[in-house]
């Protein structure tokens, strides 16, 4: 099972690997790759911080703006019959498409502004 951390808006995604016997992770969302690994939860959260620095740094050394995580837009692919009910759904709430599907996504996850 894998969990998640999150730093600075960057969100890295960590698990066990029996292989190597410690924790690795990577953070998730953006186009760069890149991992990190640790013997301990408190090693892996202090080596993951150091990682997002560290990319942070060197991407402002070399002038580089670095990858944002999650732009908030997001392209979904719908059969056209449910495309067609969630539009009636969200009109008859009154609603824009974008706006309901939203609310609905925020209180599916339990996220409040």
């Amino acid at each position: 099972m894998n969990s998640t951390m999150t730093y600075k808006d960057y969100t890295a995604i960590v698990g066990y690997s029996a292989e190597d016997e410690c924790l690795v992770g990577h953070i998730t969302g953006i186009n760069d790759v890149i991992g990190f690994h640790a013997d301990s939860v408190e090693e892996i959260r202090k080596v993951f911080q150091d990682t997002v620095d560290d990319y942070l740094a060197s991407c402002a050394k070399i002038g580089r703006e670095p990858n944002k995580p999650y732009s908030g837009k997001v392209t979904l692919r719908l059969p056209p019959e449910l495309h067609a009910q969630l539009a009636v759904k969200a009109e008859s709430n009154g609603s824009s498409l974008n706006n309901w599907l939203v609310s609905t996504l925020s209180e599916s996850v339990g996220y409040a502004k």
